[in-house]
């Protein structure tokens, strides 16, 4: 039964997506304001040019790896939807990957399939892929890494995190919780790790979640003290020689031009439009000018100091862990447009069989709060984008809020969640003597 309802749930899923991108084929042609993102006009381009032998970088605002570019070339040849499928399919696995990880945690079925609705019928997800939007492909490789961790296949997880670090740069703030679970506790020669079943979760969150046992010393101990185990050392090897292979690939072909676009623009980008930012508006006045150094550092400086905290208090129960981080590293970005918000999306079907959150009240409340702050700002967008008011400090204001609404999301997310590792200790020869 659960099988055919997952399996009907991916069917209406997809004919949906299928609905929406000749609807969008439509409206494109039919109406003023397009359905289709324009990235997607920007990667067609690209994999046109590719077609013809030249660099995608000769279309100007491709700042991504090549192989978007190389895996739409089918855009010139068969179709030029074949991308939206492409991206939606990836939009599916994610759905079916979602259910993978909480069957692999033991997660009851009907809970496996609510959490599994909640990314399929997003509205915002399932319309993001058919606009031809890359980022579900980034989504479901990330999914699939947490699956091969899960399962203990470290070899194929260190080759996805490469590639996909290569492909989007924002993973690597999943390498240190991927090093910490790494743990000669959870990782022996010859076993798999042991995971800890949904039914046998804990359920003292708030007393777990107290801000005095943030930063557990003890494991930060352990960790220095074994941080070069076999797994740990086998693991960044091999990502590191998957993302300088492609990254050394396409520098060969494409030289500086390529390191610039895909990779040190996103380290340096400042966008003063389509920003949700609190930072947008200082990023407007001084965008004509290179921000000094003190600048870059206390904008990047509360991001670092977040990321760290969340790491050390929740990496051991690291789908939840990569959750926080993301939806920190978002919030706290300096550059902040609606594609990043599937990021966290993705792996929010993860936590929940753990979190005590009630929908009918609390958690309405938490959407319609970070719905509205959105649309507040979207309307102070829309008046400064196409009326053409002078409505910056209102538009700041709105990104003030929005943060304000995603911290509090986020707070209360976490002082909801059953926290819950991921791997049981496996016994070892030296424990089993001692007893």
């Amino acid at each position: 039964m659960g099988v055919l309802n997952i399996r009907s749930l991916i069917i209406f899923s997809a004919i949906l997506r299928v609905f929406l991108i000749v609807y969008g084929e439509w409206q494109d042609t039919h109406m003023e304001v397009r359905y289709t993102d324009v990235d997607y006009l920007v990667f067609s381009d690209a994999a046109a040019l590719v077609v013809a032998g030249k660099s995608p970088y000769k279309r100007s605002t491709y700042r991504y790896s090549p192989l978007i570019a190389y895996i739409l070339t089918p855009n010139s040849f068969i179709h030029r939807s074949w991308g939206k499928f492409l991206f939606s399919a990836s939009d599916l696995l994610v759905g079916y990957f979602i259910r993978i990880i909480l069957k692999l945690r033991g997660v009851p079925e009907n809970l496996s399939i609510y959490s599994v609705i909640v990314w399929l019928f997003n509205p915002f997800t399932f319309t993001i892929g058919t606009r031809g939007n890359c980022e579900p492909i980034i989504c479901a490789i990330i999914l699939w890494i947490i699956i091969c961790l899960i399962r203990g296949n470290l070899f194929q997880g260190a080759v996805w995190y490469g590639l996909v670090v290569h492909m989007r740069i924002y993973p690597i703030i999943y390498a240190l919780p991927i090093v910490l679970i790494l743990d000669p506790n959870h990782f022996q020669p010859g076993k798999k790790p042991s995971i800890i079943d949904w039914n046998s979760r804990q359920h003292k969150s708030n007393e777990n979640l107290g801000l005095s046992k943030l930063f557990d010393l003890n494991r930060l101990w352990v960790l220095f003290q074994s941080i070069f185990t076999r797994p740990r050392i086998l693991f960044g090897l091999i990502s590191a020689t998957i993302f300088f292979f492609f990254t050394g690939t396409f520098f060969y072909l494409y030289e500086w031009e390529f390191m610039h676009e895909a990779l040190l623009y996103h380290l340096t980008r400042t966008d003063p439009r389509h920003n949700f930012s609190i930072y947008f508006y200082h990023i407007y006045l001084n965008y004509e000018r290179e921000l000094s150094v003190l600048e870059k550092l206390i904008s990047f400086l509360p991001q670092l100091i977040v990321q760290i905290v969340l790491i050390f208090r929740f990496a051991q129960d690291f789908p939840f862990c990569f959750f926080v981080q993301t939806v920190a590293f978002v919030a706290f970005n300096k550059v902040i447009t609606a594609q990043y918000f599937v990021w966290f999306f993705c792996l929010l079907p993860l936590i929940l069989p753990w979190s005590k959150m009630k929908l009918k009240w609390e958690g309405t409340f938490c959407i319609l709060l970070w719905i509205g702050a959105q649309t507040h700002w979207l309307f102070w967008g829309y008046m400064l984008e196409f009326k053409g008011k002078q409505v910056f400090l209102q538009l700041w204001a709105a990104s003030l809020l929005f943060f304000a609404a995603n911290i509090y999301v986020l707070i209360t997310i976490i002082l909801r969640h059953t926290y819950s590792p991921v791997f049981k200790h496996l016994v070892t020869s030296h424990s089993q003597k001692t007893k």
